[in-house]
């Protein structure tokens, strides 16, 4: 099992930056894949990015790419999200989230087992 715990989110401007950490418990961090979700009030979760367990390979929403890297630190058992260019539409709860029976990134959020109690990033126009 394996406990998440996001931070780094905040208020910025549109046109800002910010990164999201996630740390995870456990020793195992490098057989996960990690993604990130986000949750907009009255929305549905939604993803964002997810990355496998080297951090070769990555996938992202067509509303983030090019503006959002996920990136993963095995050394450090925590997962990253920079964001840039943000914008007022990704104003939202963003969540980390883990799974280990996955073998590639994945967009399916039934797909993750676990996930972090998220930390809110509002972004001002």
């Amino acid at each position: 099992q394996v406990q998440l715990v996001e931070s780094g989110g905040g208020l910025v401007q549109a046109g800002g930056s910010l990164r999201l950490s996630c740390a995870a418990s456990g020793r195992t961090f490098r057989t996960y894949v990690m993604g990130w979700f986000r949750q907009a009030p009255g929305q549905e979760r939604e993803f964002v990015a997810s990355i496998g367990w080297s951090g070769g390979t990555t996938y992202y929403a067509d509303s983030v790419k090019g503006r959002f890297t996920i990136s993963r630190d095995n050394a450090k058992n925590t997962v990253y999200l920079q964001m840039n260019s943000l914008k007022p539409e990704d104003t939202a709860v963003y969540y980390c989230a883990a799974d280990r029976d996955l073998r590639i990134p994945s967009d399916y959020a039934g797909a993750y087992d676990y996930w972090g109690q998220g930390t809110q990033v509002t972004v001002s126009s």
